[in-house]
This record gives structure tokens, C-alpha cells and sequence, in this order.
């Protein structure tokens, strides 16, 4: 009898340490480290192919299953020159029959903001006539948006990238996406698979190349170069040493949108846009970059609150703070500045930026008393000590005090990542798409940068070398066309460099020349007030006619393509032959 129960007491001891190995296998598993894709974005990429080989047939292109091009669609960054691009290139696309080719579709910056939107629609490519009206539509009314922000800020990773995100949402794309990107992982796939891109900043500013880029998919986010990964709907939960501490509810498009596509987060890309006359060796310093940084941000601020509004009288108000700010920063100080000493002038510049401050709150308690005042005073509060924090992207960090040795320490310390816009270090999702992993032969890259037009690729193939992923080759006789490019520029891939269709969107087929092209650059310039109805419709048209115009082009290479991974498919079938005999 004593031995029965010490054999039971064995029995449950063991049946209890199953149980916890069990938990801890499957605590650990929650971060997963590989290089290669989650079942999930198999699975969806193996069903997405079936799609995309129908598509082929009816162009005529030769393809078996087994040989189905990897086709991804890469677009820029570049505001809401970017967000309306991406949706004439994609409009364009389907009405050629070409869009059901790709089996991908990467963004950066204002590209995920129109992604953001095409994907509310879980038919969106067969559906583009839609996306395209939502672009001029009446748009999402400040009260709206203003709801959704008074939740937003009862979470404690609360940042400027949630009030840029809904103001963008609600002015530019002119809805508001609450859905989960985990959702499109449950849908069919009638839509190329998305991959939304950002950088972290700590490591963005400050740490190695493997911690810089991150990815977030429907099935998964994590950092492409270290392949570390979570599952999508856990992002922004609590981990600590790689183990789920505490489950948060997955945060929504509209969120997720203003972590991917803010340049503004970036203090660096802040000097940019400082004044002549403060940009002057000796006086900059971090206090002037502060008050650059508070004005940038009330200045666009101001601009997206404009599109949420059709008051008259409100939008009278609202151009009359932009004047007051306005005047306040291109008041040239230089002559004082030059007087005074280091610590002077930062004093200056720390009230210079208090008397911004105070001035937008005594413009919002002077205004009329009615529902805009109200609106207002609500934005200004959640606003103005965000500003002064200078809290962007923020979310929890799923690598704290992880044991990694590739984690860097600007991650492996910190609670919280910061999540910004991935444009700040390539303005296009090409580390996204390099390498085995996706193992991609077509790179179709439409391009709505406002930097130099070959930038992006040269950033590209500099950041290739460095991880050391496959990139075909950039002749540097075609880098002397940027200041008035082609419409169209094919850069081969060999081996298995995938091969780039690349295609600005100002160029010396709808330009007539190099002062038109920059006038137009400047015309649509990334940061400037919401996009009119007829500029959002120059845009369109133009992106449309883009890819109309290299529609031959564009065949011609999917058809190579096509060849390519049908010769790699014999290739492996060869290698796998030899090495059974």
C-alpha cells in the first residue's frame, strides 16, 4: 500500500514537472528567433500564389505552381505624396492586370498610411475605385477624432505618435481604421500580404545595424537583421527575459499608424527645417534644436487640425494661431543670439519655446465659447506636455533583458521601444524584403521621395553590403540622371539579386524640364497643409499614368522573373537529385 502511493506520488510529481516544462517551452517560445517565415505568412504566401498564378495565365506568361514568381511591390515614404501615390500606382495596376501578380506589398512612412486604409477593405484589390473616393471623401469630423485620443491617453505608453496618428488617420486618409493587422492574418487572400516597416529610434541614433530595423506583419513584429519576433497581437505587451509578463490588448491601425509614419520624431531631422537665420555654427544647440522641435510640431499639428474641420469661423481661428506661431519663429534673433553667451542663449531659447507654448494656450482659452473652443482646449491638453516630453513610438520592448547576445544593449535595457518612422534610414521597405527569407525576384518600387531621386537606392545598396544580403548593382552613370530622371529604370538582378523596376514620380516624361520638375517637388512637398481635392487628383493621375506608361516594361520583367525561379526551382531539383545518388 505504501509503495502504491509512493509510485503515486512519484506519478504526480512527474505529471507537475511536465507541466511546468511544459509552461516554460512554451513561455520561451514566445520570442522566436529564426530567419525564416512564420508558418502563418507561409501558409498565406502559399495560398496568396494560387492567386498570383491565375493572374499570370491570364497575361499569358507561362508559370506552374511550383514556380510562381516572388513579385513584391515596394513603396516610398514621402507624406501624403506617398499615401495617394501608392493608391494611383495600385489603382493603375489592377486596371492593367497586373496587380494580382504580386505577392507582397511593403511600405514605409506615408505609404503604411494608405495602407493602412486599402487594408480596412479585406477586397480592397479587386475594390480600388473605393479607395480611391475615400482620398477626396468628407472625411472624420475632430470629435471623432478627439474620442478616440481621450481613450488613447489613459494608456500608459501614450505619445505624440498616437496624436499624429489619428490626425493623420482622420485629415489625410479620411477614415479611421480601429481593426487589429493580426485580423488580416484570419482573411483569404485575395490581397498581397502587407509588411509595415519602422526603426527603432535608440538604435536608429545610437546603435548597430541589427537592432535598427523592424518589421510588423499580420502574424508577426520584431527586428529583421536579428530575426526576433513576436506574434503581431502581442506588440506592445509586457516581456521581460523573453517571457510574456502581462497580455495588453493589441493596439489598432490608427495607433500603429502614427508609430510607422512620423519623420518628425527624429531630433536630427528636425534641423532640417530650422530657420536660415538660427541655423549658424555656434548657435545651435540642443535648446535651439528644442525650440525648433515645439514649434515643428504645433506648426503641423495645426495643419492636420484643418482638415478635420468645415467651420468657417474655426478655420479663421485656426490660421490665425499658425500666424502668431509663425511670426514668433522667423522673428530673427540672430543679432541677440550672437551677444550672449552659451548659457544666455540657452535661456533664451528654453523661454523662446515656453512663450510658443503659452501662446497657443492663450489663443485656445480666448477663442469663442462653442464646440470648437471645447475641441481645442481638449487637444491642447493632451498636446502641450507631450511636446515638452518629446515621447514618440513608444511601446513596450519584447527584448528587455532578454539573453542574447545579439541584442544590443540600446534594446536589452530598456523597457520600452521607440517605434518612428522607418523613412529616417531608408525611405523605402527594401531590408525588409533582401535575402532568403522572402527570397524575392521582382522588386517593383514606385517612388514618391522628396530627397534625392536615387537616394533610397543607393541607401539600399550600402545597407546590403553591410548585412550582407544579395542587391543588384546601381551604375553610377544613371545616379547623374536625379536631378531629371526617367520615368522608368530597370537595375537587373544576377544570382539571386532580385531585379528592380524602379519609377519616380517626377520625371522627364511628364516634366518638361529640370526647373519644372523642381518646381513641382516643391509643390508637392511633404510637409505642408493637407493635399486639395485637385492636388490629391494631380497625384493620382500622375502615379496612374506612371505605371500605364511601363506597363510593357513591367511585363517583360514579370515574364523574366518567372523564368528566373523556374530555372532556380530545376536548379534545387537537380541538387536534391545529385545528392540522393
Amino acid at each position: 500500500m505504501q509503495t502504491g502511493n509512493a509510485g503515486f506520488s512519484l506519478f504526480f510529481v512527474c505529471l507537475v514537472f511536465i507541466s511546468m516544462e511544459g509552461k516554460e517551452a512554451a513561455s520561451q517560445k514566445q520570442v522566436r528567433r529564426s530567419d525564416s517565415l512564420c508558418a502563418g505568412e507561409q501558409d498565406y504566401v502559399a495560398r496568396r500564389k494560387l492567386v498570383v498564378l491565375k493572374a499570370l495565365k491570364n497575361l499569358q506568361v507561362n508559370c506552374t505552381e511550383d514556380a510562381v514568381p516572388h513579385i513584391a511591390l515596394l513603396a516610398s515614404g514621402g507624406g501624403q505624396r506617398a499615401a495617394v501615390g501608392l493608391v494611383g500606382s495600385a489603382y493603375q495596376l489592377q486596371q492593367d492586370g497586373l496587380l494580382d501578380t504580386l505577392l507582397y506589398l511593403g511600405g514605409v512612412s506615408g505609404s503604411t498610411w494608405s495602407m493602412s486604409s486599402l487594408y480596412y477593405d479585406p477586397e480592397w484589390s479587386s475594390n480600388m475605385d473605393g479607395a480611391v473616393a475615400r482620398l477626396s471623401g468628407p472625411g472624420v469630423e475632430l470629435e471623432e477624432a478627439l474620442g478616440w485620443l481621450d481613450k488613447s491617453s489613459q494608456q500608459e505608453d501614450f505619445s505624440l505618435s498616437d496624436i499624429w496618428g489619428v490626425l493623420t488617420s482622420a485629415g489625410i486618409m479620411k477614415q479611421m481604421n480601429l481593426q487589429h493587422l493580426s485580423e488580416e492574418a484570419k482573411r483569404n487572400a485575395t490581397n498581397p500580404y502587407p509588411v509595415y516597416s519602422a526603426v527603432e529610434k535608440r538604435c536608429y541614433q545610437n546603435g548597430p545595424t541589427e537592432g535598427k530595423w523592424f518589421e510588423v506583419t499580420p502574424h508577426e513584429a520584431g527586428f529583421t537583421e536579428m530575426g526576433l519576433f513576436i506574434q503581431t497581437s502581442l506588440l506592445g505587451s509586457k516581456f521581460q527575459n523573453g517571457t510574456l509578463v502581462e497580455e495588453r490588448p493589441e493596439m489598432d491601425m490608427v495607433r500603429l499608424q502614427g508609430l510607422l509614419g512620423c519623420a518628425l520624431a527624429d531630433e536630427k531631422f528636425l534641423k532640417s527645417l530650422m530657420p536660415a537665420y538660427l541655423n549658424v555654427p555656434g548657435l545651435v544647440d540642443s535648446a535651439a534644436e528644442e525650440y525648433v522641435r515645439v514649434y515643428s510640431m504645433l506648426d503641423k499639428l495645426v495643419d492636420l487640425t484643418r482638415s478635420t474641420i468645415q467651420d468657417p469661423t474655426a478655420l479663421a481661428d485656426l490660421d490665425h494661431l499658425q500666424k502668431i506661431l509663425k511670426d514668433m519663429m522667423n522673428h530673427n534673433q540672430s543679432a541677440l543670439l550672437e551677444a550672449k553667451s552659451p548659457e544666455e542663449r540657452k535661456g533664451l531659447f528654453q523661454q523662446w519655446s515656453l512663450e510658443l507654448v503659452a501662446a497657443v494656450e492663450n489663443w485656445s482659452q480666448n477663442l469663442e465659447d462653442g464646440a470648437f473652443k471645447t475641441h481645442a482646449s481638449v487637444l491642447t491638453k493632451q498636446v502641450i506636455p507631450l511636446i515638452i516630453k518629446w515621447e514618440w513610438g513608444t511601446t513596450r520592448n519584447f527584448l528587455y533583458q532578454y539573453q542574447d547576445s545579439m541584442v544590443p544593449p540600446c534594446l536589452h535595457t530598456n523597457e520600452s521601444l521607440h517605434l518612428i518612422d522607418a523613412g529616417l534610414l531608408i525611405n523605402v521597405a527594401y531590408p525588409a524584403f533582401l535575402g532568403e527569407k522572402r527570397d524575392i525576384d521582382l522588386i517593383i518600387a514606385p517612388e514618391y521621395s522628396a530627397g534625392n531621386i536615387f537616394e533610397t537606392l543607393t541607401l539600399a545598396r550600402d545597407y546590403a553590403a553591410e548585412v550582407k544580403k544579395p542587391f543588384p548593382e546601381i551604375d553610377n552613370k544613371v545616379i547623374e540622371d536625379r536631378d531629371w530622371p526617367k520615368d522608368c529604370y530597370v537595375f537587373e538582378g544576377k544570382g539571386k539579386e532580385p531585379t528592380i523596376v524602379y519609377m519616380p514620380l517626377f520625371n522627364r516624361r511628364n516634366c518638361k524640364d529640370v526647373e519644372e520638375l523642381k518646381a513641382k517637388r516643391e509643390e508637392f512637398s511633404t510637409f505642408q497643409r493637407p493635399f486639395s481635392p485637385e492636388k490629391i487628383n494631380f497625384v493620382l493621375e500622375t502615379a496612374k499614368a506612371n505605371m500605364k506608361n511601363n506597363r510593357e516594361t513591367l511585363l517583360r520583367e514579370i515574364h523574366k522573373a518567372t523564368v528566373r525561379r523556374r530555372g532556380h526551382q530545376n536548379h534545387n531539383q537537380k541538387k536534391l537529385y545529385c545528392h540522393a545518388l
